[in-house]
């Protein structure tokens, strides 16, 4: 199987897909796409081919292009099911996917960068208007997540082995703190975070070990 990951260093839906692919051991070629360059590389003629909203990432499978990171996810989880990224059991296979809906619809599309542009094309908010809405938005996730990992976190958001859950906190968490957000209120998020930084496959997906990383924008 051959794989491209096209994608943005400081993207979290990319950065899960990176995890993932890693936590797989899977070899893939990086495509970086600027969301800043030449006012985005998204926004081209040519990616908007393989990707017709424009969003990172794209994961181009044998020549056959797949977006959306959860989508992503779970097809490697099917094609590629050892080791897995979702438990076994019902309920809280449920409960991985939970906690990553929460923050893949919940919150991440919040702070999304288009999201912020229009924002500020229509109400003039600013750079501080922009990291204030995210920063609420991210603030109002974590604590409902605090409440939800807290009935089914062991070592990691679910039990004792790495899932889904744990490929879209981690971002996440680094998002908020993007935004100025105090995460020093959610202990049971850090704790697991903390954990899952122990592990290869998340230290080197984070933005500064990216290809496409300027120096010192990590």
């Amino acid at each position: 199987m051959q794989l491209a990951l096209h994608g943005y260093f400081r993207s979290s839906a990319s950065w899960r897909v990176r995890i993932a692919l890693a936590w797989k051991q899977l070899p893939y070629t990086y495509v970086p796409v600027s969301l800043l360059k030449d006012g985005g590389e998204h926004l081209s003629d040519a990616y908007r081919a393989i990707n017709p909203l424009q969003a990172v990432p794209t994961l181009v499978v044998d020549g056959k292009p797949l977006s959306e990171s959860l989508a992503i996810i779970e097809f490697l989880e099917e094609t590629c099911p050892e080791p897995a990224l979702l438990p076994r059991e019902p309920f809280a296979r449920a409960q991985a996917r939970r906690i990553a809906e929460s923050i893949n619809a919940g919150m991440q599309p919040l702070q999304n960068l288009r999201v912020l542009r229009k924002l500020d094309q229509d109400w003039q908010v600013g750079d501080d208007g922009k990291k204030a809405w995210a920063a609420h938005f991210n603030l109002v996730g974590l604590r409902a997540l605090e409440r939800l990992v807290q009935g089914s976190a062991g070592r990691y958001c679910v039990g004792d082995a790495v899932s889904v859950a744990d490929l879209c906190l981690a971002p996440q968490l680094y998002g908020a703190r993007r935004f100025g957000v105090d995460v020093t209120a959610f202990p049971t998020l850090l704790r697991i975070e903390a954990a899952l930084m122990e592990l290869t496959a998340f230290a080197d997906a984070v933005p500064a070990k990216q290809p496409d990383c300027p120096p010192g924008q990590a």
